[in-house]
């Protein structure tokens, strides 16, 4: 399957909404997506193929030198694609060298996001719980911290 991981812009935005509103119970909505990109603590990347569809994206948010993953969303027929690795991997090259960690949520259930995490070097950091609804479930923080030599 083919994909590149490009910078979200205004013309990803209705497809990312659809793609919320699919992967998950609290979308984010169009006007939230679109704040994002005037955002300068955000960063947004999409994967998408050779004709212009979005087969999932991700979102980070950095204060200081701490990075929130807000989410990582997979069209259902790209899963088990190396998707969801590959906009991983660019915020994890990211923080190797500009962050102290970073850090995401994940339901509890959602066995294949955990063991992505942890092959990427994330750690579970506790719970949150009842943090989802619909249907309402314990988040588990998990993060990945990053250590720099002195330069």
């Amino acid at each position: 399957m083919y994909y590149e991981i490009v910078p979200m812009d205004r013309s990803h935005v209705p497809q990312i909404a659809a793609l919320e509103r699919e992967c998950f119970s609290t979308p984010w909505t169009e006007t939230m997506l679109n704040d994002a990109l005037f955002d300068p603590q955000a960063s947004f990347i999409v994967a998408e193929d050779e004709e212009g569809n979005i087969l999932g994206y991700a979102g980070l948010h950095v204060i200081v030198d701490e990075g929130y993953i807000d989410n990582i969303a997979v069209e259902p027929d790209a899963r088990r694609h190396g998707v969801a690795s590959a906009l991983l991997d660019v915020y994890c090259r990211f923080g190797a060298v500009n962050l102290a960690f970073l850090t995401l949520e994940v339901r509890k259930s959602n066995a294949p996001a955990i063991a992505l995490y942890e092959k990427y070097g994330f750690q579970q950091a506790g719970l949150r719980p009842g943090y989802y609804q619909n249907p309402r479930e314990d988040a588990v923080i998990m993060t990945r911290e990053f250590s720099h030599e002195a330069e």
